[in-house]
């Protein structure tokens, strides 16, 4: 077999071992960095403390990008070391590529509405961990890690408090939780004065 034959599967897995570091980063950096009073404060709990205060709050995207170059250059200069430096591109391409999949995906389940069941499963899973048990549900791309280490919980209804409801979330014209996502959600209304 070729060098370059065996170079395509090496260059693959490369790429896959880095989609997968990153979506175990994402899990650590939530629960640790996101959720872990021993470790703030920190770079990560401010930005993530206003998310989950104000719900429709992302951090900045020139934030994200900074971080995103700085993670994707080091881990690229220092596998290099240590391996081919096509395996490191590949791996950090990989890492950066889940890397942006996570902050597409994390931006729509808080601004629309899901298709599907898979659209379903993830934003009950998220807002589970918004709304009910912020120590629960730490993976956004995949609950692999909350699998693994004993972070998920199964919702039943996720009861969303009605100043931090997302827009599609609400029936604009009752002012109801919408009828085709009123049997995984419901709204807990402010107590009036």
């Amino acid at each position: 077999m070729s060098s370059s034959a065996l170079a395509v599967p090496a260059l693959l897995g490369a790429a896959v071992a880095g989609a997968m570091t990153w979506s175990l980063a994402e899990y650590l950096l939530h629960r640790f960095l996101g959720h872990d009073r021993r470790t703030a404060p920190n770079f990560f709990a401010h930005e993530h403390t206003r998310h989950h205060s104000q719900g429709d709050y992302f951090a900045p995207t020139w934030k994200k990008v900074i971080a995103a170059v700085v993670m994707t250059g080091a881990s690229t200069a220092l596998l290099a070391v240590v391996v081919d430096v096509g395996v490191a591109v590949a791996f950090s391409v990989g890492f950066g590529g889940f890397y942006a999949a996570y902050e597409v995906l994390h931006r729509r389940l808080h601004t629309h509405r899901g298709i599907g069941w898979l659209g379903r499963f993830w934003r009950r899973h998220h807002f589970h961990h918004h709304f009910h048990n912020p120590k629960c549900n730490h993976g956004v791309t995949s609950p692999l890690w909350d699998i693994v280490f004993g972070t998920l919980e199964h919702p039943a209804v996720v009861v969303v408090p009605e100043r931090l409801a997302m827009q599609w979330l609400v029936d604009p014209l009752t002012g109801d939780v919408a009828a085709d996502v009123a049997p995984h959600f419901a709204l807990r209304r402010a107590a009036s004065h």
